[in-house]
């Protein structure tokens, strides 16, 4: 049963927008030690989070939930969450940055590894949103956000259409 009945796709421009808007955002509440991404949806906003604020120390902790489905498709049920690698201390001064939070299993388990690390996310659906500290975007819950890492340009068939069918 797939709980996603809207598709969000985002565009490398559009991501790029948000996170640079995300960075403006968190560089009024700075100064920060440095970024710890969550992989993988992190690594992206991440690395724009430290170009435009100037942070040079980037960590990562490296969680999987989301596996592909078996028909090779886009992985969108979540099971058991996995921690592959954490990181020391308890986050304070760093500023952990995710992609998105959608039901918020994944930000629970990090949030009791890393209580006083300042929570982001450029995209926020309602279950997750009150775990994070800043986002930029909210989406509904009901929504699968295309991020453009798992896209490829193809053709597109009119809206129109799909309803013939």
């Amino acid at each position: 049963m797939n709980p996603y009945s809207k598709d969000f796709p985002v565009s490398w421009h559009e991501l790029h927008r948000d996170a640079r808007a995300l960075s403006w955002r968190l560089l009024e509440q700075g100064p920060w030690k440095g970024i710890i991404a969550i992989t993988r949806g992190g690594l992206v906003p991440a690395a724009i989070l430290c170009r435009e604020m100037d942070i040079r120390l980037i960590d990562t902790i490296c969680v999987v939930s989301y596996d592909s489905s078996e028909e090779g498709g886009t992985a969108n049920q979540q099971g058991d969450l996995r921690i592959l690698k954490g990181v020391e201390g308890d986050g304070e001064g760093y500023i952990l940055i995710d992609d998105l939070v959608d039901t918020g299993k994944t930000a629970r388990e990090i949030r009791k590894m890393l209580p006083k690390a300042h929570f982001a996310t450029v995209y926020a659906k309602p279950a997750g949103k009150p775990l994070v500290d800043t986002f930029i975007t909210e989406v509904s819950q009901d929504t699968w956000i295309r991020f453009p890492w798992d896209m490829e340009y193809t053709f597109s068939t009119p809206l129109a259409d799909r309803h013939k069918a």
